[in-house]
């Protein structure tokens, strides 16, 4: 390994199924050594993980950075988004976190909106419109199914403050998670009274939001972390944010990334409020906002199709009117939290292809159909679309996206853009630069751009008709209770 021209710093990216860690040289962008470690997830409509694994996979990847991990002096986290966290007086988990695709919050959601002045009122004041995913429906449901273990609680953190806790000692979040939980007011970015005592949330137990640029802490001896004793320790963030910040975006550059979730997102100058609850208002992790609509269900559901059919993942075939809308694990852009999949026009002549064909059509159906909506009106409508996430490295991904997008899709050949964008947090805090700016320094957005097709506009259509008719039956699910 060749000398780094700056100094080092880690970048951590704690998602749903893995922790991966990157060492990075802050001058250059190269990374210099690398780690990952999986995590267990329960199934079924209970998503849940020890936060402890956690941890205990954050200390093996970064064991096997090697002594690199050693020398680095700051690290950032960037985790997934609106898990709740609830810990003892000792910092302890009570419980499992409820992950942010737990859909047993789908009545608190409903009733949290009609109790307080429906989805205008949390759009205006928190930038979301109640859906499952996001925190404060989560804590909703543990106070009204496990009441013991609300009260037990003494603090409530995201992913991402439980890993930064432990690191420096300190409760922190930043406003680019906070934004994602239903209970910070966009509007005056700080935690909104109203709702915690709606709920019952002593605003004493949730973390400090620690400044975009403010050092969180420093970290701690600890004897099980190959990290150096007052390492500095970044705000982190929550992944489609850091992931926004790995690609140094600008306003209006449209970005899809295609993960165990879908998103599509955008920074922009202006606060979002969509009383849709189609866009996601979250802050971003520098002081703008990011636009963001999710699904649910994306690569994993695309995966499971084909290992029902027995094919191979790119193994699609075009040419038929078979559409398969793959929500296998409910949705929350269509809103339809008890929804399962759906296959609609099957004939004698459809292929096993033709049907996978139909996944991906349906995966990237509702992405596509939120990104002008992500998008502010003076956006360039013919600059690329960058596609980023597992699924982006697919070629059956690739052409389903720019076939029904209709713009030229750009794939950043940076790879681990969650953990490149937490690195570019931590290298900020010693060098003084926008984080977007380092990462843009670091050229990571760069990669082939393949060009536009004519929009698909007959598939778009089609998928559209068949999500209309059968919306009675995808909101009533298959839950016979």
């Amino acid at each position: 390994m060749s000398a780094a021209e700056g100094p080092l710093v880690v970048g951590v990216d704690s998602s749903t199924q893995s922790t991966k860690a990157l060492v990075v040289d802050a001058a250059t962008g190269r990374v210099v050594a690398s780690g990952q470690a999986p995590h267990t997830v329960s199934s079924g409509a209970c998503r849940e993980s020890d936060p402890r694994q956690w941890w205990d996979a954050l200390c093996e990847a970064l064991h096997q950075c090697g002594d690199a991990a050693r020398e680095a002096a700051a690290v950032s986290i960037g985790g997934q988004q609106h898990g709740l966290v609830t810990l003892d007086d000792q910092g302890v988990p009570i419980r499992p976190a409820l992950l942010w695709n737990d859909v047993r919050s789908a009545p608190q959601a409903r009733r949290l909106t009609e109790e307080l002045g429906g989805a205008k009122f949390w759009a205006e004041r928190t930038g979301l419109v109640l859906a499952t995913s996001f925190t404060v429906t989560k804590w909703a449901w543990l106070t009204e199914n496990e009441p013991e273990a609300a009260r037990a609680t003494r603090a409530v953190r995201l992913p991402h403050d439980y890993l930064t806790e432990r690191l420096t000692g300190q409760g922190t979040t930043d406003r680019g998670d906070a934004s994602g939980t239903g209970w910070w007011a966009s509007g005056t970015e700080a935690y909104d009274e109203e709702i915690l005592a709606h709920v019952e949330l002593d605003p004493a137990l949730l973390p400090r939001v620690v400044r975009p640029g403010e050092v969180a802490g420093t970290v701690r001896d600890r004897q099980d972390l190959p990290l150096s004793e007052g390492t500095l320790v970044a705000p982190g963030t929550g992944d489609n944010a850091a992931a926004a910040l790995g690609l140094g975006l600008r306003p209006g550059m449209p970005v899809m990334s295609l993960g165990t979730s879908g998103t599509v997102y955008a920074v922009s100058r202006h606060r979002p409020t969509d009383p849709t609850g189609t866009v996601a208002g979250f802050a971003d992790a520098r002081g703008d906002w990011l636009p963001l609509a999710c699904t649910l269900n994306c690569t994993l559901a695309v995966d499971r199709v084909a290992a029902l059919l027995g094919l191979d993942r790119e193994a699609v075939e075009p040419g038929s009117s078979v559409t398969l809308l793959p929500y296998l694990d409910g949705e929350r852009t269509p809103s339809l939290p008890h929804a399962s999949g759906l296959l609609h026009g099957l004939r004698h002549d459809t292929t096993p292809g033709q049907v996978l064909q139909a996944a991906y059509d349906g995966a990237a159906h509702s992405l596509l159909g939120a990104l002008d909506l992500v998008l502010d009106e003076d956006a360039d409508p013919s600059a690329p679309l960058l596609l980023i996430g597992g699924g982006a490295r697919g070629t059956a991904w690739q052409q389903t996206v720019r076939r029904l997008s209709g713009r030229p899709v750009q794939i950043p050949e940076a790879r681990e853009l969650v953990a490149l964008g937490a690195a570019a947090q931590a290298a900020g805090l010693l060098t003084g630069e926008d984080p977007a700016a380092v990462a843009r320094r670091w050229n990571t957005a760069a990669g082939p751009v393949l060009d536009a097709v004519e929009r698909d506009e007959a598939t778009l259509a089609r998928i559209a008709g068949v999500v209309s008719d059968a919306a009675p039956l995808l909101e009533r699910g298959t839950d016979t209770q």
